[in-house]
C-alpha cells in the first residue's frame, strides 16, 4: 500500500469508511480507550480539532481494548462515554485492534512507516500518528506526548 488512502476502517455504527473521503486532509490517528491514564487527552484532542479542522486537520480516535483491557465498552457505550465526559466533535470510529495477528491492515501499515520504541509494535492507548495531504505518514508520538506539544508539527503540515 503505498498511501493511506488505501484502506478502509468502520465506523462506530459498523459502516465501511473509506480512508479516501479525507484525501487532501491532514490526518491524526490516535488509538485511544476510554478507562485509561491517558483518556484524558481527550481533551487536548478535542482542543486540536477546534484549533485546526477548518485548516485541513481531520482527528481520527480508534478505540482499541488490547492495552490492560482499558476500552471493553461497546462502540455505542466508547460514543457515549466520549459525548458525555469529553463532548467530542471529531470521528471516534468502531473498535480495531493495533497489534498482533488481529492488527487492522490500516495499523499494520502505520507502524511499518514508523516504528516505535517497541520496534513496530504499537506501545500503548494514544498513540498518534499525523499523516500529511499526500496520505503518507510523517509524524509518531509516543501516548504520553500530550496533544498541545503537536501543535508545531500539524502547523508545519497544514502549511506544507
Amino acid at each position: 500500500m503505498s498511501d493511506i488512502y488505501q484502506f478502509t476502517i468502520d465506523t462506530a455504527a459498523g459502516q465501511p469508511q473509506p480512508l479516501e473521503a479525507y484525501r487532501g486532509r491532514v490526518l491524526l490517528i490516535v488509538n485511544t480507550a476510554s478507562k485509561c491514564g491517558f483518556t484524558p487527552q481527550y481533551a487536548g484532542l478535542q482542543e486540536l480539532h477546534d484549533q485546526y479542522h477548518q485548516r485541513g486537520l481531520t482527528i481520527l480516535a480508534l478505540p482499541c481494548n488490547q492495552f490492560g483491557g482499558q476500552e471493553p465498552g461497546s462502540n455505542e457505550e466508547i460514543q457515549n462515554f466520549c459525548q458525555v465526559n469529553y463532548g467530542l466533535s471529531f470521528p471516534v470510529m468502531g473498535k480495531l485492534a493495533v497489534n498482533g495477528d488481529a492488527a487492522h491492515p490500516l495499523y499494520q501499515w502505520l507502524k511499518s512507516e514508523r516504528g516505535g520504541l517497541l520496534g513496530s509494535n504499537i506501545k500503548w492507548n494514544f498513540t498518534k500518528f499525523l499523516i500529511g495531504r499526500d496520505g503518507q505518514v510523517l509524524e509518531r508520538f509516543a501516548p504520553l506526548t500530550k496533544p498541545a506539544k503537536l501543535s508545531a508539527a500539524i502547523e508545519q503540515a497544514l502549511d506544507g
